[in-house]
């Protein structure tokens, strides 16, 4: 037994150390807390008497460390074994204090609401929906501390049945006030439209105002619907709302009571819209399909109209100039038919242009290199440095020139490959426009051997470029001595033929060289190496 007692004592020694820390520990925490709620209280008890800034500032004070207490109440809750025998008067304290603040809200609210037309509305409305943020925090921070309570063994049932028919109330104010908020903005916005260049400040101003109202008045709502959600209430009207409005799916909108809400409000407004305005809406939809294919048909005229007028202009419109009129004429056509069926619609062409305006500029910033083509295929199309059916090198390509738009330009390569090329990669950089003249020369050189006569070799060559029959008589071909290689004797050949015939020529003359070569026993050298090997006797 006297064995165990060191073991025993060591046991009772180290339980003993724990509850003196978890004693320290508790103390030191029981001090923060009290202190945190003691400021509290006073700022509570002082806050009736205080008027204008004194005011605001308690109110600050006390938001800022009933938020403290709360934070420190969460990090002990959080803890993997909370002391919730210790934590519990506190939760329940301070969940009480969440109903005082939350009365408070509501007699501040009731007192704004009363003043409402006898003053500054604008700066009333601010005030309520300041009270809103303030609201969403407290009724988030009740939801937690209600969590915790019943954690902590404390009977919450009839705060939770408080808390709800509460969340219940405000959406339905919420909800109203959404839908009021949308309505007057959507007037707002029209009479603005309407003022056009003579709006005035005053109405600018409440345009900004009732956007921001509709913001937070959405907010504070999709605050309600979450807190209600996770007490399993049924929010599926609050989130139609939200989604008629905002149209943001990210809410959990998609469930089927909200999807066949909205289905089925949507089928009585197009039933009514049907009935009321049906007869006027498909006549206007008659008038619209009748001015586009009428644009459509008249489009076509026009090209046609254009197409003879550019083809025969004695102003000798390149082929790329001539489509880029007659694709133009047709599309500005339809475009402009366009607009006239959207005002017969009822669409405002005005803001609509300025839309389109606008939308250019943002456009324009963000496709810099698609106007960068563009650009360089007006200065193509003004310059004409190739036309349709040229062959050209440029932009690192061969091919002939088979269609260009506006931005870029289609080259068939010689063998049959459709490139397209941006028009600013053709623009800056060198254009070899290969078939523009009508006479291309075709240079070869042909070697014979120092052994062989340079006079016969030298008719040869004439007789054969002469007798080819797409050999150009003007201008004259040039065949001369060139140069003397390291092993043969080079003559330049040098006639002149149709850019068409050019690879003909080329081909034909130096098959016909070699065989003639071959016939009248001229030589043809190559590079050789005469490789002399010295032997010498070995000493022994």
């Amino acid at each position: 037994m006297h064995k165990m007692l060191p073991k025993i004592l060591m046991l009772i020694l180290c339980f003993c150390s724990y509850a003196a820390t978890a004693t320290t520990e508790n103390t030191e925490l029981t001090h923060n807390l009290n202190k945190i709620q003691s400021l509290i209280d006073a700022d509570v008890k002082a806050l009736p008497n205080a008027k204008g800034e004194i005011k605001s500032f308690l109110e600050y004070r006390i938001g800022r460390n009933a938020a403290l207490l709360q934070d420190t109440l969460k990090a002990q809750v959080e803890k993997t074994d909370p002391d919730f025998a210790f934590l519990k008067p506190y939760i329940v304290k301070q969940l009480a204090f969440t109903d005082e603040v939350e009365t408070y809200f509501e007699k501040q609210r009731a007192n704004l609401m009363g003043q409402v037309g006898s003053g500054d509305d604008n700066k009333i409305m601010l005030g309520l929906m300041q009270i809103q943020r303030e609201q969403d925090k407290l009724f988030t921070a009740e939801k937690s501390l209600l969590n915790w309570a019943k954690d902590s063994g404390a009977d919450t049932d009839a705060q939770t049945k408080t808390f709800i028919a509460t969340l219940v109330t405000r959406a339905d104010d919420l909800n109203s006030f959404v839908y009021y908020n949308q309505e007057r903005l959507t007037q707002a916005v029209a009479d603005v439209q309407v003022a056009g260049a003579d709006v005035s400040s005053e109405q600018k101003a409440l345009v900004v105002d009732l956007k921001e109202r509709l913001e937070q008045s959405s907010t504070s709502l999709s605050t309600t619907i979450d807190l209600l959600d996770s007490l399993g209430q049924d929010t599926a009207l609050y989130k139609q709302t939200l989604f008629s409005i905002s149209g943001d799916i990210t809410q959990d909108v998609l469930n089927l009571d909200v999807a066949s809400s909205l289905l089925s409000e949507w089928v009585t407004i197009a039933k009514n819209q049907a009935m009321e305005n049906g007869a006027s809406i498909l006549f206007k939809l008659i008038i619209f399909c009748l001015i586009l294919f009428l644009s459509s048909l008249v489009g076509k005229v026009v090209k046609r109209v254009v197409q003879k007028t550019v083809s025969n202009s004695k102003l000798k419109f390149s082929l790329l100039l001539q489509d880029f009129f007659i694709s133009l004429s047709g599309k500005a056509v339809f475009a402009l038919g366009l607009l006239i069926a959207l005002s017969q619609l009822g669409f405002e062409l005005a803001p609509l242009l300025a839309g389109f305006g606008i939308a250019g500029v943002i456009i324009g910033f963000a496709l810099q290199d698609t106007l960068s083509n563009f650009a360089s295929g007006m200065m193509i199309l003004i310059y004409r440095p190739f036309d349709v059916g040229d062959l050209i090198n440029a932009g690192g390509v061969t091919g002939r020139v088979s269609h260009m738009s506006l931005v870029s330009t289609t080259i068939k390569t010689l063998d049959n490959q459709r490139l397209i090329v941006p028009n600013n990669k053709i623009w800056g950089d060198t254009i070899n426009n290969i078939t523009v003249e009508h006479q291309r020369r075709v240079d070869m050189t042909f070697g014979i051997g120092y052994s062989d006569n340079i006079e016969h070799a030298e008719k040869v060559l004439n007789d054969i470029v002469m007798a080819h029959p797409l050999v150009l008589k003007d201008p004259e071909p040039m065949i001369k001595l060139h140069t003397l290689g390291e092993s043969s004797v080079d003559f330049i050949v040098r006639p002149w033929a149709k850019p068409e015939d050019y690879w003909d020529v080329y081909w034909d003359i130096t098959r016909t060289v070699k065989m003639r070569f071959d016939a009248e026993g001229i030589s043809i050298p190559f590079p050789q190496r005469d490789v002399h090997i010295y032997q010498t006797a070995l000493e022994k």
